[in-house]
């Protein structure tokens, strides 16, 4: 088995103070050593010069950066564009989405999956990208089905993906079950677990529900029931957390995934908890 490895996620600051904390959650998690960071892209490229900006900027600080692409919503030359800048800046890693339209935008663009996306950068650009795809092992909300998500899955790794990052969940059974699916379809990527630390009730059911994530009902009602406790959520999620990345590490994960949120401190405890 190859070996283990572990990225983290960020979405790029809108403020100087909002650049500054990043700056300094980075500081935080450099010493875990990722394989790289990944940042995320707004709806239809709203932070396009964010993502840029700060890719550049982790790569500066000898860190592998993967700045996230959507499609939504662009045109082949926008993208062409869009790669060029990340080809001049040394970027050799990309994560490659379908995205969501903005609100407002009438026009879906000239892509409108993710598999279109990565053909496309393949067509351009060769082997120059590692291209991540993303997976959902409880299914894309818009899915018409298991089945039909799962196609779209194979579409995007059969389109020239190397690997998947899979939208975070807290059902370890589901993702073995569709590691399971996609490997039966002759899928044979690795697909490394989207990890969420919990340190926020409020903020979670709105992300889970937005899309398409299941908190398990006895998580939801624990952490409700701890009002505006934040400690006791902290303490409660990362117990939680914790025993689904044991869980799957010993099912035998290519590695874990963790969306940071931008802060460091739980992914920091988690990760000293499983003693990486």
């Amino acid at each position: 088995m190859q070996d283990r490895y572990y990225s983290f996620e960020f979405f790029p600051p809108k403020t100087a103070e909002g650049a500054e904390k990043l700056r300094n959650t980075r500081a935080q998690l450099a010493p875990l050593n990722p394989k790289y960071i990944s940042v995320t892209f707004g709806a239809g490229g709203t932070t396009q010069q964010g993502t840029l900006d700060t890719v550049l900027e982790i790569q500066r600080e000898g860190i592998e950066a993967a700045p996230h692409l959507s499609c939504v919503g662009s045109s082949r030359e926008s993208i062409r564009e869009i790669l060029q800048q990340y080809r001049d800046g040394g970027i050799r890693h990309i994560v490659a989405l379908r995205g969501d339209m903005p609100s407002g935008m009438g026009e879906i663009g000239e892509f409108r999956y993710a598999n279109e996306l990565v053909e496309f950068i393949r067509a351009e650009t060769g082997d120059w990208f590692q291209i991540e795809v993303a997976a959902y092992p409880e299914y894309h909300p818009q899915a018409k089905s298991p089945r039909h998500d799962l196609e779209n899955f194979a579409r995007k790794v059969k389109a020239g993906a190397n690997s998947a990052i899979t939208q975070y969940f807290f059902n370890a059974d589901a993702y073995f079950r569709f590691v399971d699916d996609a490997r039966a379809m002759g899928v044979d990527v690795p697909i490394v677990p989207g990890i969420m630390p919990i340190t926020n009730y409020s903020q979670l059911m709105r992300f889970s529900d937005m899309c398409g994530s299941e908190v398990p009902r006895w998580v939801a009602k624990r952490l409700e029931s701890f009002g505006d406790d934040r400690e006791s959520i902290r303490a409660f999620g990362l117990d939680v957390v914790t025993a689904l990345c044991e869980r799957l590490l010993a099912g035998g994960v290519p590695g874990l995934h963790f969306y940071t949120l931008n802060a460091a401190g739980a992914t920091k405890a988690i990760w000293q908890r499983l003693k990486l």
